[in-house]
């Protein structure tokens, strides 16, 4: 029995399916395909297909199962790593809209290169790929194996395996408190400067009471935001006039895409 899992990736990868039907269609598919489609709608005369099962029951299956076939989802590979079964592993791609971006490109190579699995980079070519499976003997899995760590960890701390909203979510978090609490000041008539020391404050304590254990690295980081947006305020509303408001608007829209750009990345 053939087990193909695509994961719970909110996005279609109905390619995989059909590549492995149009094996199936050629006759070089002969044993019974099982699919956990999780978003993936398609159906299929040739494959049992069912969006999920209970973890219980895919470990049942892994058990029974010959061959795995699954997209480059880390987790996908390790469960079938985990029982030392064949795996044939092919990346969603962003350009046909089945992730965000091309990481699962890479985790593909990194565990193929370690001899773990059979990368499938063209799906055009999943029938070579199935003949080299019936030889193919993969490393056995460690999960104390040092490359292995190293994977996993660049994986997760590294790799650009997520949205930029989800990478920048708490910038653009804090972005938007800190343009709430100016905007109200300003109702007050506060001065312009003093709103925007009180303001950057608050930003601060909230980054301190949500990030404890990074506040430290980031005190210079914090400084400099200040200088910069403090300097940009000046610049925008006494030399350009510009509205008080429309002015933090794009101070903060400029903080949020240096902390991207710069900040995220060290």
């Amino acid at each position: 029995m053939i087990l193909v899992t695509l994961g719970t990736q909110d996005k279609s990868f109905k390619r995989l399916l059909e590549a492995i039907d149009r094996e199936i269609e050629n006759g070089n598919i002969k044993d019974k395909v099982l699919v956990q489609a999780g978003y993936t709608k398609y159906k299929s005369k040739n494959m049992e297909i069912f969006k999920s099962v209970s973890n219980d029951r895919l470990e049942e299956l892994m058990e029974e199962a010959s061959l795995v076939i699954t997209h480059g989802g880390v987790g996908s590979i390790l469960t079938a790593l985990k029982y030392n079964k064949k795996v044939i592993a092919t990346p969603r791609l962003s350009k046909y809209n089945e992730h965000t971006n091309d990481h699962q490109k890479q985790i593909i190579e990194e565990f193929g290169k370690m001899r773990y699995i059979l990368p499938l980079k063209d799906l055009t070519k999943l029938d070579k790929i199935l003949v080299k499976s019936k030889t193919f003997k993969p490393k056995e899995f460690k999960s104390n194996n040092e490359n292995f760590k190293n994977l996993i960890t660049d994986y997760i701390e590294k790799s650009n395996h997520t949205s930029w909203f989800n990478r920048d979510k708490f910038a653009i978090l804090t972005a938007i408190l800190n343009l709430l609490v100016f905007f109200l000041l300003n109702l007050t008539n506060i001065n312009v400067y003093l709103n925007f020391t009180i303001t950057y404050i608050l930003s601060c304590l909230f980054m301190a009471l949500f990030k404890t254990k990074r506040i430290s690295k980031m005190i210079t980081s914090i400084i400099c935001f200040y200088l910069i947006e403090g300097l940009s305020l000046l610049l925008l509303v006494d030399n350009l006039n510009m509205n008080v408001i429309l002015s933090k608007v794009i101070i903060n829209i400029l903080n949020v895409i240096i902390y991207h750009f710069l900040i995220k990345k060290n």
